[in-house]
C-alpha cells in the first residue's frame, strides 16, 4: 500500500512549487516572460506598448526583478539615444512549456 503524507508534516514553503511561484508571480511578470516568449527580443518601449497597461515604473522595475532572479538578459548598447533590449535567458526559457501549457489551457478552457 502506498503511504501518504500528512498534511501536518509537510511546508509549501519548501516545495519547488513555492519556489517556482516566488519568481513568477506578480501582476505583470508572466505577461513580460510571455511577451519575451513570444518575441524573443524586444525593446523597453516595444514591450510596453505590447502589455499596454503598465507605467514605465512598474517595468522597470519588473524587470530587474525578472534580471536578478536570472530569468531576462537585458543587453544595454553604448549608443545615443540610449538602446536597451530584453531577452529570456536559458533559465527563462525553461519555463516556455509552462508558458505553452497555460496558453493552450486558456484557449481550451475560455468561457
Amino acid at each position: 500500500m502506498m503511504r501518504k503524507d500528512c498534511i501536518a508534516d509537510c511546508r509549501l514553503e519548501d516545495t519547488g512549487f513555492n519556489y517556482t511561484m516566488s519568481l513568477i508571480q506578480g501582476k505583470y511578470k508572466m505577461f513580460i516572460l510571455y511577451t519575451l516568449m513570444e518575441f524573443q527580443t524586444v525593446r523597453f518601449n516595444e514591450m510596453r506598448k505590447y502589455i499596454g497597461s503598465i507605467t514605465y515604473k512598474t517595468l522597470s522595475a519588473t524587470l530587474k526583478q525578472l534580471e536578478a532572479d536570472g530569468l531576462v538578459h537585458r543587453k544595454e548598447y553604448p549608443q545615443i539615444p540610449p538602446k536597451v533590449e530584453y531577452s529570456l535567458t536559458e533559465r527563462g526559457k525553461s519555463l516556455i512549456p509552462i508558458l505553452d501549457q497555460m496558453c493552450d489551457w486558456g484557449d481550451q478552457n475560455r468561457i
